[in-house]
């Protein structure tokens, strides 16, 4: 589903990422985790076509889409769940909704928006209400429903513990679970580095803007290195990435 090699991308003279490949096949859920200013974040605005890269190439279902904006990236399958949610907080709930499939133009969404409804009723009964309004934990529902709409193939999650209690956050991974079951592919950065190895099927740690370490979720977190450095109490949010 997607092809990363060598990418190198930052902030107008900062480098953030420096020569980072990876990959997600279809259908699988592929974490990204690491510290403060690893650069985790950085790479799925890259991938998301928030940030265009200085160097290397992103494949797409094996079509180049280095540097491909945002806007043609949705219209192409890949959705972009942003860490704090990004919603439009005076517009209801059904509006950021509606939002999240315009670029499918004068495609119905009556059944997109009935699945989205299933996955988070919560949404269904709040559609009138202003986003801005909502908890921390139905704001990121939203963000993720929103998501949903424009139907896409490969879905960036930036992050989407944070902030959040443990109820909630079991609710959500639970629906992540259903979405990869039903052939959704997923590449997932999460702060909580033994939450994301315990859904994941493959990780990649990053320090300091690389790739330092993949492999298999479990092998990842049974690995000396990551379990004191990831997955003890030191294990932090990453601000500057």
């Amino acid at each position: 589903m997607l092809e990363v090699a060598g990418l190198c991308a930052g902030y107008g003279h900062v480098r953030v990422l420096e020569d980072v490949s990876l990959s997600v096949g279809e259908g699988e859920c592929v974490t990204v985790i690491g510290a403060n200013g690893s650069g985790k974040s950085t790479l799925l605005k890259t991938l998301g076509g928030l940030l265009r890269p200085s160097a290397g190439r992103v494949a797409l279902e094996g079509a180049d889409v280095t540097g491909t904006p945002a806007e043609k990236l949705v219209r192409r399958g890949v959705a972009l769940v942003p860490e704090g949610r990004r919603l439009f907080g005076p517009m209801s709930v059904a509006e950021n909704l509606a939002l999240g499939a315009y670029s499918r133009g004068k495609a119905s969404t009556a059944e997109d928006l009935e699945r989205v409804h299933t996955l988070f009723p919560v949404l269904a009964e709040r559609a009138s209400q202003p986003a801005a309004t909502l908890s921390g934990g139905e704001q990121q529902m939203l963000a993720i429903g929103r998501a949903l709409m424009s139907r896409p193939r490969l879905l960036l999650l930036d992050e989407p513990s944070l902030g959040l209690a443990p109820k909630v956050i079991a609710s959500i991974f639970a629906v992540l679970e259903e979405l990869r079951a039903a052939g959704l592919t997923i590449l997932l950065v999460e702060q909580d580095a033994r939450l994301a190895l315990r859904h994941a099927d493959r990780g990649y740690v990053m320090r300091t803007g690389r790739v330092v370490l993949s492999g298999r979720a479990a092998e990842l977190a049974a690995n000396d290195d990551v379990r004191l450095i990831y997955l003890g109490g030191g294990y932090g949010r990453d601000t500057a990435g």
